[in-house]
């Protein structure tokens, strides 16, 4: 299998279908349900992106990602905001959060792939 990604999800439906679309395309997919989860998972695999959920129990994708943007093993990897926060500003404030890139749910697998494949090639 491919490069590890990791999809950091509450909603199981969300996971798989995410999951499904990256192994279509040669990924290795990993989930997480919260942002704790995510942490964890994140330091375990080393995952070369995370897709966030902004909106997740216990620790919230916000909050997660500000985490990973401060700790110096974790810092380099690309993280996309997969959201159904669609409201005017959360892109903004997905990026101030440390986000390198948004994607508002519902999305197609076409439009994934390519966040997926710039954000790659970006790092």
């Amino acid at each position: 299998m491919g490069e590890v990604i990791l999809v950091a999800d509450d909603e199981p439906l969300n996971q798989g279908l995410a999951c499904k679309v990256l192994r279509a395309n040669g990924f290795t997919c990993v989930v997480a349900a919260d942002g704790e989860q995510a942490l964890a998972e994140a330091r375990a695999h080393r995952p070369a992106l995370i897709l966030m959920d902004l909106a997740m129990p216990r620790m919230d994708g916000w909050t997660a990602t500000r985490l990973l943007r401060a700790d110096a093993e974790l810092v380099g990897i690309p993280v996309l905001a997969v959201t159904a926060h669609a409201m005017v500003g959360d892109r903004e404030r997905a990026l101030a959060a440390g986000c390198d890139a948004y994607l508002a749910k519902p999305y197609r697998p076409a439009e994934l792939m390519a966040q997926v494949n710039a954000l790659l090639r970006a790092t």
